[in-house]
């Protein structure tokens, strides 16, 4: 009798639909342990097949409510929904509230949702630095539609639309100059624009802004990004929303622009992953026993410049 491996029976128990294994895994990967990349390795083969929806915008938008809301809609479609809830980390104790989690426990007793909370841990750009692999493992465990809710940290909040396939951006009628505050970048991600909170004052406005900005910029690639309107607190919209999601999905696979997006995030990613285990190599092979800290010193003090250390790194690392 062939014994499995360790990681081959997590990877059956992830597929059956087991919640501990899957969590198990998860928790591996974020602590970078061993055995969570090798479960990676296994699971890609398995991944590719769910709808990666990212919600993005400023704080205060709505967005955990709205991905409760879409999520609880997708369920009535008998799709099984996998949620990365991105909070951010605390600069003084490194903790995080994970409040994103307490605000979706009405789905606390449906099998067919999955949530995930996790923090950023200093990380930029409104994700985790594992939020790529966990929304992978999710993918290869048999979701059906995987959303992430990023930070909502402001106009770089951009790296979202590199991992999902439908990135919406959620907008907020009375937050001032509507567009202008958050234009710059993030305006450029969105493949739907969802103004929440529709029923406020000001929504007739914001919806003007929005459509005059993609006016004088229309986007590439022949999508054009609809409006749609939501009051995500008492679902109000959110079929509307889920039915264009479906339609920008739609387009992306007959297009052909989703296969280039795709292409295009995992030359970012195998480019992060290269820089990551070259750093690691480096630190490993070379800068161990206080060597980091020695080079450090001595250019505080001027005896050395960063530049021609990290040459002699390098030749040290034989790279």
């Amino acid at each position: 009798m062939v014994m499995k491996s360790p990681a081959q029976t997590a990877v059956e128990l992830i597929r059956g639909g087991n919640t501990r294994a899957l969590a198990r895994a998860i928790t591996a990967i974020e602590n970078r342990e061993p055995e969570g990349d090798q479960l990676l390795r296994r699971l890609f083969p398995l991944s590719g097949r769910a709808l990666l929806v990212g919600v993005t915008g400023a704080p205060g938008a709505g967005k955990s409510t709205l991905v409760d809301r879409a999520a609880a809609a997708w369920r009535r479609q008998n799709k099984t929904v996998g949620i990365i809830a991105v909070d951010p980390t605390s600069p003084f104790t490194g903790g995080a509230i994970l409040g994103d989690r307490i605000r979706m426990q009405s789905h606390a007793g449906d099998s067919g949702i999955y949530i995930r909370s996790m923090a950023t841990r200093g990380a930029l750009g409104g994700l985790a630095p594992a939020t790529s692999d966990v929304a992978l493992v999710l993918d290869a465990a048999g979701r059906d539609i995987v959303l992430v809710e990023t930070v909502g940290v402001g106009q770089d909040e951009v790296e979202i639309a590199k991992l999902a396939d439908v990135t919406l951006l959620l907008l907020v009628p009375g937050m001032g100059d509507d567009v202008q505050t958050i234009k710059a970048g993030i305006m450029e991600i969105a493949d739907i624009f969802v103004i929440n909170k529709s029923d406020r004052p000001g929504a007739d406005r914001l919806e003007q802004e929005v459509q005059a900005m993609l006016a004088i910029s229309p986007p590439s690639g022949g999508w054009e990004p609809p409006i749609v309107r939501t009051v995500a607190t008492d679902g109000a919209g959110v079929e509307e929303l889920l039915a264009a999601v479906q339609r920008c999905a739609d387009y992306l696979n007959t297009s052909g622009l989703g296969a280039q997006k795709k292409a295009r995030a995992w030359r970012e990613r195998l480019l992060a992953l290269l820089r990551e285990r070259l750093l690691e190599r480096v630190l490993g092979q070379v800068l161990g026993d206080g060597a980091l800290e020695e080079y450090a010193a001595r250019i505080a003090a001027r005896q050395l410049d960063p530049y021609s250390v990290a040459d002699e790194v390098i030749r040290k690392a034989g790279l």
